[in-house]
């Protein structure tokens, strides 16, 4: 998944800084259907990811099955949260 492709694909724009709220609620809706109905891994993990970024992410316990891919969802969310720190 290209990031600039799926903020095109849901926004309209793969200018993060010109999605309007409007576009972002409605894209982040769209996510979190295609998230839900999506059964490959690691497209799966990939939409939480930038659901994740965008604050509109499923609670992990919700959005994984396995502890596994709960465990690596947490160490996206530490690599994330270091990063703006």
């Amino acid at each position: 998944m290209n990031f600039d492709d799926q903020l095109f694909r849901y926004f309209g724009t793969p200018d993060l800084g010109a999605i309007t709220l409007d576009a972002l609620a409605a894209g982040t809706e769209r996510m979190r259907v295609d998230f839900g109905l999506e059964e490959n891994k690691e497209r799966r993990f990939a939409l939480w990811t930038l659901l994740y970024t965008l604050g509109a992410a499923p609670d992990l316990d919700i959005a994984f099955d396995n502890e596994t891919d709960r465990d690596l969802a947490r160490d996206v969310m530490d690599i994330l949260a270091a990063s703006t720190e």
